[in-house]
């Protein structure tokens, strides 16, 4: 079965040659179904990089998938959330050209990151990278997501999955709602799925001074995260505004221009209240 993702497709709807059934183990092709029809997988690729200490442990291969349902105000690669941004990629492309690192990734204790945009968004074709980064290439492997379409995630997938990088970018709804025109539910009902799994999870969290900086808000955050007993981390990320060229390249209006940088103490203040929750916090 070849797919070929070469437009969006509608959250909700299943990806394309993907059978519907939310937590499905039989539903996601791996290199042995693909292999057997001779054809490759492909989706949509924005770039690939290599990366230290932003995407996971250690030196990391980044595959950025293209398409997002959200569209969150601080987006810093706006260029990622339409998938037909992207190139048509085969799987076999990406892997080789991952192979090209796995020694230096393996020595510095590092892995694959797959990203975007949002992975889950073409759920199959990450299904196949996550499984050929850790079976094929034997190495670490990190979803970075927003959980939102986390029910895209099956079981199968979930376990060539070594650890998730999850956004939690605000606790209360409306401001959620705000940031990224989505529901935070979907997103906690995929944490607590990946605690129920025991799963590895770093918590990503924005700190955007009017936004997402009210002390209940992270006091919201913290707790859930500091409930789950799955959570190994809580990056606390200072907004920047290093995106907005991408914004304006693409005539889109940044409406956080005037929002300035958190300032070292605010930031501190952040990571004290997760602090205050068990929880390690950078």
């Amino acid at each position: 079965m070849t797919v070929l993702i070469g437009k969006d497709i509608p959250v909700g709807a299943p990806d394309a040659g993907e059978r519907t059934g939310e937590h499905s183990t039989t539903s996601l092709p791996t290199t042995p179904a693909a292999a057997a029809t001779h054809r490759p997988i492909e989706g949509s690729v924005h770039s690939w990089d290599l990366s230290t200490g932003v995407d996971g442990p250690g030196t990391r291969f980044v595959t950025f998938l293209a398409g997002c349902p959200l569209a969150c105000l601080y987006c810093h690669n706006p260029d990622t959330m339409k998938m037909r941004n992207g190139k048509r990629t085969s799987a076999d492309d990406v892997i080789a050209e991952a192979r090209k690192y796995t020694t230096f990734i393996k020595a510095s204790g590092g892995g694959a990151t797959i990203s975007g945009g949002e992975p889950l968004l073409q759920p199959v074709f990450a299904g196949e990278l996550f499984h050929r980064m850790k079976h094929e290439l034997g190495l670490h492997t990190a979803l970075d997501t927003s959980g939102f379409l986390g029910a895209r995630a099956t079981d199968a997938m979930l376990r060539d999955i070594d650890l998730v990088l999850l956004d939690i970018k605000s606790w209360d709804r409306e401001t959620y709602k705000k940031v990224t025109a989505r529901e935070l539910q979907p997103t906690l009902d995929f944490a607590h799925r990946l605690a129920d799994l025991g799963k590895e999870v770093h918590v990503r969290f924005v700190l955007v001074p009017g936004l997402t900086d009210d002390p209940a808000n992270i006091e919201g955050v913290a707790a859930f995260a500091g409930s789950l007993g799955n959570v190994s981390r809580v990056d606390v990320l200072p907004f920047h505004k290093l995106g907005q060229s991408k914004w304006e390249a693409l005539n889109m209006p940044f409406t956080l221009a005037d929002t300035p940088s958190p300032t070292p103490e605010q930031v501190a203040a952040a990571k004290r209240i997760f602090e205050a929750h068990g929880l390690k916090a950078v």
